[in-house]
């Protein structure tokens, strides 16, 4: 594509050395540029893309998209944020992928991978081949594995040559996609138009960039203003921050509301869990509904009404979608059950919220002669006021509580667990065990552990690494809990 093609609609201050040059693809990485290149000089917190830009020019790139003209011979594109504009060029260099897709944008807090897994399903199950962007990678069925991506929703190069393969190459009309608030506001998907945008919930997390609830809300909402006329908005409605996301939907956009405590147009009533899982009553407008679940916890009907929801919106019958869901196991590290006797739960629970709901699902089902116990840590570099909050959550729900590290990233991971214990009334050694080794941390659950008891490990759920301050190892909450209790 010639540059003036790529920068025909852009939003631009300046043009340095113009010249008209065949651009064939797009860097922002000066190590992986290739020849033909636009090179995006991105500003983020810890680098400046600037720097690099004679790095790039060696490696192939014939153009720069800057925010301060530098002093190099090459055609150099002044805009106002590089970060931003970094996806108007994408998306008009893959040819808009997004405006031949039924693109679904799902974002809050929780519940966001399980419930693009579980709308996937059911479109699968209507006979409609659907495509998954996510947490785990992306995949373009659901019995298909996972190709890498690098953050719960990929920059924007990535993404729109993700959407542009979808389409040509699979011949796939449907996507499914969670959209991280640092995605939103970074405009990581600028450019793409969703057909729909679903809202799990919101509760404290990512403080250390928003800073502020409402800076976290903000960064939501950018989803569902984005929607045009005849889109559609599904929306928690038991949620605190619910009405505020049905507020901010535009005119024309169709509202469709959830939930088990308010009233909505889908809803759960007659709730009861087990060892094999959740049973509701499902209401909606067209009548009533009885549901078996494989997957538990109170977390997973509100994923389900979300799933469901959003199957309403796009007209597929209730039926088809409660047959889909119905024979769900679960998704991997999401109340991931890994041996029985005792039952051994891996969850991705990392927030305050999170851990507070997979606790209460884990005692509806802990019995009465047994006890519940809670393996967690905290994330280093990461807003460090959920700390606190957590501790006194898990000695609040749980009988016996294990402290350990995360993802301690740069921090001392002896300082985070002590942020945890500040949130604790006691620390009677009888309760509470600290073990920072995380894998010792899990052996020690033997130890503390009978038959009947219900463990649940919180923090990583489906990660297969762990990130320490000089390196990243390969660590696995499901492999290590395999190993100490003896599952084959």
């Amino acid at each position: 594509m010639k540059l003036e093609e790529l920068i025909e609609y852009l939003d631009y201050k300046d043009l340095v050395n113009f010249k008209s040059v065949e651009v064939s693809g797009i860097s922002y990485n000066s190590q992986t540029t290739k020849k033909g290149d636009i090179f995006v000089c991105l500003v983020g917190e810890h680098t400046d893309g600037h720097k690099f830009a004679q790095m790039a020019i060696d490696n192939g790139a014939v153009a720069l998209l800057v925010e301060r003209p530098l002093d190099i011979k090459i055609p150099q594109v002044v805009v106002s944020c590089t970060r931003h504009k970094i996806a108007d060029i994408a998306d008009r260099f893959y040819s808009r992928p997004s405006l031949g897709l039924n693109l679904i944008g799902i974002t809050g807090t929780n519940g966001k991978t399980t419930v693009t897994h579980l709308i996937q399903k059911i479109f699968e199950e209507n006979n409609q081949k659907c495509a998954l962007i996510g947490t785990l990678g992306y995949k373009l069925s659901s019995n298909g594995e996972y190709r890498d991506a690098k953050h719960t929703t990929p920059q924007a190069p990535e993404l729109q040559a993700t959407l542009r393969m979808i389409k040509d190459v699979e011949k796939i009309d449907n996507v499914v996609m969670e959209v991280s608030s640092h995605a939103l506001e970074q405009n990581r998907v600028g450019g793409c138009r969703f057909d729909g945008a679903v809202f799990t919930n919101l509760t404290q997390d990512h403080l250390d960039y928003h800073v502020t609830m409402e800076n976290y809300f903000n960064a939501k909402a950018i989803l569902f203003k984005n929607l045009k006329e005849g889109c559609f908005a599904v929306i928690n409605i038991d949620d605190e921050y619910g009405d505020k996301f049905l507020n901010v939907v535009p005119e024309g956009v169709k509202k469709y509301t959830y939930g088990i405590k308010n009233r909505a147009d889908v809803m759960a009533k007659d709730i009861e869990f087990s060892l094999n899982g959740a049973e509701f009553v499902l209401v909606t407008t067209k009548g009533e509904y009885k549901v078996s679940l494989h997957m538990n916890g109170m977390f997973s009907v509100y994923n389900v009404l979300a799933a469901v929801t959003t199957a309403i919106a796009e007209n597929i019958d209730v039926k088809t979608a409660l047959k889909a869901l119905e024979n769900v196991k679960g998704v991997a590290g999401r109340f991931e059950v890994i041996t029985k006797k005792p039952l051994v739960i891996v969850d991705y629970a990392h927030t305050p919220d999170g851990l507070e709901n997979v606790l209460k699902s884990a005692r509806e089902i802990t019995p009465k002669d047994g006890h519940l116990i809670c393996l967690f840590g905290c994330g280093g570099d990461r807003d460090a006021t959920k700390r606190p909050k957590m501790g006194a959550i898990a000695e609040q729900i749980a009988d016996k509580i294990v402290i350990t590290s995360d993802n301690p990233r740069s921090e001392d991971p002896q300082q985070i667990i002590t942020d945890i214990i500040a949130g604790l009334k006691s620390t009677n050694p009888e309760k509470v065990t600290v073990e920072p080794d995380r894998g010792r941390a899990i052996e020690l659950l033997k130890t503390i552990s009978n038959n009947n008891d219900v463990i649940v490990i919180a923090g990583k759920g489906h990660e297969d690494y762990q990130i320490l301050k000089d390196r990243t190892i390969h660590f696995d909450d499901r492999e290590e809990a395999k190993k100490v209790f003896d599952v084959v």
